[in-house]
This record gives C-alpha cells, structure tokens and sequence, in this order.
C-alpha cells in the first residue's frame, strides 16, 4: 500500500514545469492507430495513465519506445482488435479506440472501461453516435464488452444532446478515415480537442472548426505519421496557481497555458491572488493579501473547468467569509469534501434551485445517486488540521495534498496512485517548492 506523508504547514515558493497535458495525451496515443507509419509525440507526462493507454495499445499489437518525455508508437498491423478485460478496464478513455479499429479493421471487441468514481459518464453518446455513422454496436452483459462491427465507416450528421469532451474525440476519431463528410453539432470547444485536430491535420486529416460549435471532418482514405508536441496541461497548473495563494507563497509556472485559463484567471483575481507574465510561456502565481469568497459554477469551455473545483474548494476554506460551488457538470464531484472535512473545513451541502435540471445539468439527470448534492457552502477562514486521509479522484488526490501542506501537522495520504494517474512526480516537485512529502510503500497486512 502506498501514501504519502506530509508535514504543513508550508510556504511554497520557487519554479515549476508544467508537464504535457493528460487530457490530449491519452488520446495522442489513439492516433498511433490510424496509421502504419510511426508517430512521434513529445513533451508526453509521465503518468500512470499514459502508461494504461500505452498497454491498450501495444494490446492491439503497437510497438512502443519511451525516449524521456518523448514516446515514439507504431501500429504492428497484427488486426488483433480485442482489448483484454484487464487492460481497457482500468481506463476510462480506452474506448476511444472503437473508431480507429472500425475505420481500418472492420471489428473492435472493448472491455467497458473504467476511470475516476466522479460520475457515470457513460459512454452512450460515443456509441449512438458511430452507430449513426455504420457501426453495428452491442454490449455483452455476460462478458462485460462491447462487441462492435462496421462494413466501413461512413460520414453522418451528429448533434450531441450534452457537451461531451471525450464524445466529441471519439467521432472524430472515428470520422476522419469514414467514407464522406461528419458534421459534429454542439461539439465540444476545450482547447485540448484542438490539440488533438492539429495532431490528425498533421497526419494528413481533413478536419475544421466549422461553426459554433461544430466541426466538419471531411474523410480521408490514409493518415501518414507525424512528429507532434502536445500542448502542456492547465489543469496541472491551476493546482500550482491555487498551491501558491493557499500556503501564501510564490510559484513561477513554465510552459504556462495562462492563455486558455481566462475563466479560472478572472476567479483567481476575484479571490486576491496575483499573477504576473513573465514572457509568453512563463507566469508567476503569488499572494499578496487577504483571500476573498468568491461563488463559482462549473462548466465546459469557455467556463470555469469541473477539474479546477476540487482545488478551488480548498482555496476557499482560506477566504474570509462564505463561497458556493455549483457543480453542473458532474453529478458526484464532492467526494472531497468529507476529506477536507476530516481536517476541520467548514464546508455544507446544498441543492441550488435550477429549473428543469434535466437540461441545465450536463450529466444525465436521471444518472444522479441518491443523496448526493450539486452545490456545496464554505465558510472560512478555517485552521486546518493533520488528518489520515485518502483520495477518491485525480482533482481530489491534488485537493487533499495541498491541503495536508496547508494543514498543522503530520497528515498520510492513502490512494498515491489516483494522483500518480495525472500529475507526473508530484512528490519531488512539490518537495522542490519547499513541501515536506515523502512517498512510502507500506507491506498490506494480509
């Protein structure tokens, strides 16, 4: 068993690199089967995801050689198209892969994948939607995969009843090797799905932001390998940002994405932080006063990104006075907050008054769990305490070792490997800005 022990409080300061980011990685890797050619992808994070992503890969027959942060990948063209249950199991995306076996193979046999505990999130908009596009798609209750068959893909009109990141990927993964023209309606606008389109123009796709929130692929018969260098990871450095106003230091943030944080910039002023550019990639976060309350609400791009609030709300027990989330785009984000809880947070539930829920919310409405809440209150400002801790979900696992820095005393964290999945060597990073953490293996008592 593995945790992390950690001693606060702590004043962090000093520089940071912000490593690639995981929401394009995972699926840079998918293009590898696109193609025969290789595909080189550099500034790759090393992280446990990538590595599962890896495996579903190489399960299909890819080659892969890890060069630092760089990841070189080709498709063996074995045609095996059965991802192994104890592989695409342990990860949510390793569905994207139906697209790309359909387009080339004809056949794709998917185990139903797995990921955070942070919501359903079903994967019943990707399915409709290559469905519509020729695919013949069952799921198979009895050995727990999708069985998919296409004769080839063809291109089709799409409008995505919910904004879906991951829905959005899968078609145009999909799309770009189908007979035709697919046009993706109400297509999700993150600036890591433009990432991945700049990543397939490379290979030779035929792919446009066409409208507001639309995108054209046209069809092409071959992609050809590209060399391409993913855009580092925002979300990583909100967490550095919120790290350097709740412990009342300074970060200075390389390959800074402050250009695509305009909604977590404005609330990170509003609460009283400053930030300060440096040059076009490189922003200081540092606090100069008093923390503000400031009320948010979650949503998909341009807004203020489900991944910052779990960090956000631990930046809030420091505000003088009260501030709300409203969590609308899943529907079981706060398990945190017991956590944070546990060492003295004043933190509530609330039900926020939304007429007609089941439009306004981007989760399927009928998919919530009884009990469970869309907005929570935090009163600060708060001392936080030592606690033995664990973490539920990525977001989570940053949330509650910022706050065990944050904390007086010495705190263990349980669950390593949820935040290993995201942040690459988080420890000695956040060891290098001044933190006391120390990763230790623990033998199980059997």
């Amino acid at each position: 068993m593995e945790k992390f022990v950690i001693n606060g409080p702590t004043v962090l300061h000093g520089d940071v690199t912000i490593a690639g980011a995981k929401n394009v990685a995972l699926k840079a890797i998918v293009t590898s089967l696109l193609t025969d050619d290789e595909i080189i992808l550099h500034n790759m994070p090393h992280i446990r995801d990538v590595l599962l992503m890896l495996d579903v890969v190489k399960s299909l027959g890819a080659h892969v050689t890890i060069e630092g942060n760089t990841i070189r990948i080709q498709d063996g063209h074995t045609k095996d198209t059965i991802v192994p249950l104890e592989i695409g199991a342990r990860l949510r995306t390793s569905s994207m892969v139906l697209g790309p076996m359909l387009s080339r193979y004809g056949n794709a046999t998917i185990p139903n994948p797995g990921g955070c505990r942070i919501g359903a999130r079903p994967i019943d908009r990707h399915i409709e939607g290559l469905k519509r596009m020729g695919a013949t798609i069952d799921y198979d209750s009895k050995d727990g995969y999708f069985h998919a068959h296409a004769q080839h893909l063809h291109g089709a009109q799409i409008s995505f009843l919910k904004n879906t990141h991951t829905g959005t990927e899968t078609l145009i993964l999909g799309a770009v090797l189908a007979d035709g023209t697919t046009v993706l309606k109400n297509a999700a606008e993150e600036v890591e799905i433009d990432d991945l389109i700049a990543l397939l123009t490379a290979m030779g796709a035929n792919i446009t932001r066409s409208g507001n929130r639309e995108i054209t692929i046209v069809g092409v018969p071959k992609l050809h390998g590209a060399q391409y260098t993913i855009m580092s990871d925002r979300n990583e450095e909100a967490t550095f940002a919120i790290a350097a106003l709740t412990t009342k230091g300074d970060i200075t943030v390389h390959h800074s994405q402050r250009h695509n944080m305009k909604a977590f910039l404005e609330a990170f002023e509003k609460a009283g932080g400053v930030y300060k550019m440096i040059d076009d990639t490189t922003t200081e976060y540092f606090y100069d006063k008093p923390i503000q309350p400031v009320d948010i609400v979650t949503g998909s791009h341009p807004g203020f990104m489900t991944d910052w609030q779990a960090p956000w709300a631990l930046l809030m027990t420091q505000a003088t006075g009260v501030s709300t989330i409203h969590e609308t785009v899943f529907e079981n984000r706060f398990l945190y907050v017991e956590e944070l809880r546990k060492m003295g947070a004043n933190i509530s539930y609330f039900d926020p008054n939304v007429e007609h829920p089941e439009a306004f919310y981007n989760f399927n409405w009928e998919d919530r769990i009884k009990g469970t809440h869309q907005g929570i209150s935090i009163t600060g400002p708060t001392k936080l305490h030592n606690a033995i801790l664990s973490m539920n979900d990525l977001r989570a696992g940053a949330t509650v070792v910022l706050a065990a820095m944050l904390a007086i005393g010495q705190s263990s964290i349980y669950g390593v490997e949820q935040i290993d999945r995201g942040y690459e060597q988080i420890d000695t990073r956040l060891a290098a800005l001044g933190a006391s953490i120390e990763w230790i293996e623990e033998d199980e008592i059997v």
